[in-house]
């Protein structure tokens, strides 16, 4: 799923709080690529988490867990080991080249744990996944990024996404945890998620539909919150569901996400997506390009629109 991370919005808002005085501050910003980077990266960061946890939906949902060779992997990931202990098997998932679209280096290991006797098709059935020194590195990008953390993911509705269109008509699952990510020129950030992922649709042509349910300080429907690469406490609601198409290469064609910085200097940042290549929003089924970020910093206001 790509989203937008906070340290993409934080520089973008000083940026153009700076120039806010001017008469058209969104035209007259001397250069937004450094912001634009940050974006892809943070997109980048939430796509291969995604792609993660699908792989590990997969597994779950295929599997008989009674040895390494009955599940098919996607390109470049082995299963290398069942382990059970106690009453707890556990997974390890080695990767260790692109992913099936040739867009994505992955290397790094994923770590499941599941109960025994507990069957993932099941409502409320619950695992754990240990993501480990997962770096991934955008094809034909100098973009790289190493994750560590870890998540509990519930299959809240029961079934699995690929009975979706033979037999049942959605997934609901939900993710909790804290990853860390540390970017290619060293810097770090940390954050807790709470995400909802509602599947619907038909092989092909599913449809994620994502929202948040954590609370924090106040703050309701928060989807991720922690704090940023400048030490400021950050809190990211969804307003409005963020909606991803199969069909648009998993792009937010859909929903809207706050990001709110609520310290001395108080920053915001609105995103809306779903816009095309003139700054429109898309219509029927065409797949958007764009998104629209409204900012605001103490009393002053922009927008600008950026590539997802």
């Amino acid at each position: 799923m790509k989203t937008l991370k906070f340290s993409a919005v934080l520089l973008l808002v000083i940026s153009l709080a700076i120039v806010g005085c001017k008469k058209n501050p969104v035209e007259e910003i001397p250069d937004t690529s450094s912001m634009e980077t940050l974006s892809q990266d943070e997109n980048l960061i939430v796509q291969s988490s995604d792609g993660i946890m699908n792989d590990v939906c997969s597994f779950l949902s295929e599997g008989n867990f009674k040895s390494t060779n009955w599940w098919i992997p996607p390109c470049n990931a082995t299963l290398d080991s069942v382990r059970v202990i106690n009453d707890t098997l556990t997974f390890f998932i080695t990767y260790d080249g692109l992913n099936c679209a040739g867009t994505r280096i992955r290397t790094g290991n994923i770590e499941i744990r599941k109960p025994v006797g507990v069957n993932w098709h099941e409502a409320g059935a619950t695992v754990n996944v240990k993501i480990i020194d997962f770096t991934i590195t955008k094809v034909g990008t100098p973009r790289t990024v190493t994750l560590n953390g870890t998540r509990t993911l519930e299959n809240e509705s029961g079934g699995v996404i690929w009975q979706l269109g033979n037999g049942i008509d959605y997934v609901v699952h939900q993710a909790t945890g804290s990853m860390s990510a540390v970017f290619g020129n060293g810097t770090s950030r940390i954050w807790y998620f709470a995400r909802q992922k509602l599947f619907t649709g038909t092989p092909g042509e599913f449809i994620v539909t994502v929202s948040g349910f954590g609370s924090a300080n106040g703050y309701e429907n928060l989807v991720v919150w922690g704090t940023n690469r400048n030490d400021e406490d950050f809190y990211t609601q969804i307003i409005q569901a963020v909606e991803f198409k199969q069909v648009c290469d998993w792009h937010p064609v859909s929903g809207i996400k706050v990001h709110q910085i609520p310290g001395d200097n108080y920053k915001s940042a609105t995103i809306t997506f779903g816009y095309d290549d003139n700054n429109q929003p898309v219509t029927g089924d065409e797949c958007p390009t764009k998104f629209k970020l409204d900012w605001e910093r103490n009393g002053n206001s922009g927008t600008i629109y950026l590539f997802l």
